[in-house]
Formats: C-alpha cells, sequence, structure tokens
C-alpha cells in the first residue's frame, strides 16, 4: 500500500487550500481513510475520517472549514481547507484506517 500526498504550501489567512492523497494498492472505498496533522507541539491529531459508506467525521475546531471527500475512480482521498487560520499551520498526513500505512506528509504553513 502506499499514500501520496500533494497539495500543501504557504498560503494567507483566510485563504484555501485542497490536499489530495492518492493511494494504491487498496480500494480506498473498503476502508476508513483519515487526515491527521501534526502541529508545533508535536502531538499528530485526527481530524477527519471517511467511512466506506461514506459518513464523515471532522474535528469539531474544523468541521466548518475542512471537508474530507473521495473519487473512487482516482482512488484518491480530499482534504479541502477554507478560512485557514495561522494555528492550522502543521504536517498533515493521510492514513488508511488508523493502520501503520501513512503518507509522506505534507507541510501546510498560514502566514501573512
Amino acid at each position: 500500500v502506499q499514500l501520496v500526498e500533494s497539495g500543501g504550501g504557504l498560503v494567507q489567512p483566510g485563504g484555501s487550500l485542497r490536499l489530495s492523497c492518492v493511494v494504491s494498492g487498496i480500494d480506498i472505498k473498503l476502508y476508513n481513510m483519515n487526515w491527521y496533522r501534526r502541529g508545533p507541539g508535536g502531538r499528530r491529531d485526527l481530524i477527519a475520517q471517511i467511512m466506506p459508506s461514506g459518513s464523515t467525521f471532522h474535528l469539531d475546531s474544523v468541521k466548518d472549514r475542512f471537508a474530507i471527500s473521495r473519487d473512487g475512480a482516482k482512488n484518491t482521498v480530499y482534504l479541502q481547507m477554507n478560512n485557514l487560520q495561522p494555528e492550522d499551520t502543521a504536517i498533515y498526513y493521510c492514513n488508511l484506517n488508523g493502520g501503520p500505512a501513512w503518507g509522506q506528509g505534507i507541510q501546510v504553513t498560514v502566514s501573512s
């Protein structure tokens, strides 16, 4: 299984980014797919999940601004991030089902 993230970068407060996670080796529709982030404090937190049913979970602090989705045809999971704030600065990781398969991580920096 391989997970490859893209779409990070530097954005001003209030801006938007869309992260992508291209997955190979499994059908993402059969598993919980997760986005985590690791901020300056070092802890890696689950911020969004999409389940096989299509139901989603978003951490309270992001649920009005971020949205997880997937494209089964492209086997890709997305994280649309709107109204980004400096506290969203972190390394973002894609993860399969809470297990040991992780993407390489991608930096998102929100700064003016």
